[in-house]
């Protein structure tokens, strides 16, 4: 996948229905994306780059498209993939999957959660797939986190709407920067009388 030449709201969008797995020792995980947010940089005030920022923590935003960059928020991790070339702080958070091989023990990481909860938040997919923190500054695909470009699938639909969790930040609240899958039920905060059946959102 094309992590430099198109713009980060492109990429949220076409990252939306790649198969995304997570070797371990023990288990492979894998799952469809969902929904994804768009972060667009030093202008974009709910970006951690926001202005130009640039620590030691968010150093991996900063490196060159494809990297992966992971961080902690509420004592959860959130993963993003970086996007533009480097030095141009950008990226794409994945929120949410569709949950398809090792169920059974993201259940047992999820702390016996199960059904839409396994994995309908950036946080809550990261826990049920066991993603740690060592992944930050890694290239997708290099190591256990790996993309499938090849058997993914592909929305019927795709929404566009505010991204959550971004009080307060002028015009950057309400920008339609967070993308779904229509209707699926895995999406985070989906009201039930909002979703179909997950076979009819796909093509």
């Amino acid at each position: 996948m094309d992590f430099i030449n198109r713009t980060t709201e492109e990429i949220a969008k076409d990252l939306l229905g790649v198969k995304i797995i997570h070797e371990t020792e023990e288990v492979t995980y894998t799952g469809y994306i969902v929904e994804t947010e768009a972060y667009i940089g030093i202008h974009d005030r709910a970006a951690h780059s926001y202005n130009g920022k640039n620590t030691q923590s968010i150093r991996s935003l900063y490196k060159e498209g494809g990297i992966i960059y992971a961080h902690s928020m509420h004592k959860q991790l959130l993963i993003n993939f970086v996007t533009q070339t480097e030095g141009e702080p950008q990226g794409v958070l994945i929120r949410a999957i569709e949950p398809e091989q090792g169920i059974e023990q993201m259940n047992m990481n999820r702390m016996h959660k199960s059904g839409y909860e396994l994995t309908n938040g950036p946080g809550k997919l990261t826990q049920a797939m066991n993603i740690s923190k060592k992944l930050d500054g890694t290239r997708i695909g290099e190591g256990c986190l790996k993309i499938d470009l090849k058997n993914r699938k592909y929305p019927k639909n795709i929404d566009s709407s505010p991204r959550i969790g971004v009080p307060n930040k002028g015009e950057w609240t309400t920008k339609h920067l967070r993308f779904t899958v229509s209707g699926h039920p895995y999406i985070s905060k989906a009201r039930k009388r909002d979703t179909i059946p997950i076979n009819e959102t796909w093509l």
